[in-house]
């Protein structure tokens, strides 16, 4: 028998779900509400999502009382362990999701975890997708993020008009996990940018040079990068504050030398550059922005005799 064709998205037909209210969830989720969306959310502690109740969300009790009220559901956490709990608890989002929905899990987690909740999503009646994101506190507060997408083809289709309310570049990588394989792309590329632009701050304060003025020469040329424009400026003024925190990028940087391991693959800057942040960690700073790898050079700097 021919299916219904599920309805088209928009404000006035389409209820929301979002799941947590971090650093990038916040901004995320406020911007579908200010296009008009009912959305309901849940946080493991309320009062981070507060801001979004003022602004006229409704909130849930558990990630099964959002998946109950709404046609799409967003979740962004921190850990896989998270993802696991959301997702397969009793409480979770499989538990009260509905046929014909549709799940977005933007947090960065195992590809195969990510086809985990698809084949369980597919058994319901569900698509599911991996939408991981690129861009830091910065893209996800002007909606210019990266979304990088696994899934089927026809529901990454369905939830365009959302996703292009999150971000400027949207691409469909393939299957179910592959939006987290290209996120362990992109994770790779940062830890090995990271690491270079701090090396070369350090360099240029050791070499007496301003560094404001060192950076008007170098952020236009070949070195221009994202890192270089947005962190580098807040190294320099020390402001260590997290857009993307460092205990997060550590476990990201597990999550690909892992699949590299299992691919046969050998990734020696990545694992260096995940030693180095577990030196930062151990100096406290697993909460600050990933820059703070900055902290953890000057620290080995200094030692040198």
């Amino acid at each position: 028998m021919p299916t219904t064709a599920p309805t088209p998205i928009s404000p006035s037909t389409t209820r929301l779900g979002w799941i947590g209210t971090g650093v990038m969830g916040l901004s995320m989720c406020g911007h579908l509400l200010e296009k008009g969306y009912t959305v309901t959310v849940h946080n493991r502690t309320k009062p981070k999502a507060q801001p979004l109740l003022d602004e006229g969300a409704k909130w849930a009790d558990s990630p099964r009382a959002v998946a109950l009220q709404s046609d799409v559901i967003f979740t962004v956490v921190g850990y896989p362990r998270d993802v696991r709990e959301v997702y397969f608890s009793d409480d979770g989002v499989l538990a009260g999701v509905k046929p014909d929905s549709v799940t977005i899990d933007m947090t960065t987690t195992n590809p195969s975890l990510s086809k985990q909740i698809y084949a369980a999503a597919k058994a319901k009646g569900v698509d599911a997708i991996d939408a991981p994101v690129s861009g830091g506190d910065v893209g996800a507060r002007n909606a210019t993020l990266s979304i990088m997408l696994g899934g089927d083809a026809d529901a990454v289709g369905r939830v365009l008009p959302l996703l292009q309310v999150l971000g400027k570049t949207i691409v469909h990588q393939g299957g179910a996990g592959a939006g987290q394989h290209a996120k362990m792309c992109n994770q790779i590329v940062i830890a090995g940018t990271m690491i270079g632009v701090c090396e070369s701050l350090l360099y240029g304060a050791k070499a007496g040079l301003n560094l404001e003025t060192m950076l008007q020469s170098v952020r236009p040329g070949a070195a221009g990068c994202w890192t270089l424009d947005n962190l580098a400026p807040r190294i320099l003024q020390r402001n260590f504050s997290p857009g993307f925190l460092v205990d997060h990028f550590v476990k990201d940087m597990e999550i690909a030398l892992a699949e590299a391991e299992r691919m046969d693959l050998t990734l020696p800057g990545l694992k260096l550059v995940r030693e180095l942040y577990r030196a930062v960690q151990a100096q406290g700073h697993g909460k600050s922005g990933t820059h703070a790898l900055y902290l953890a050079l000057e620290a080995m700097s200094k030692k040198q005799p």
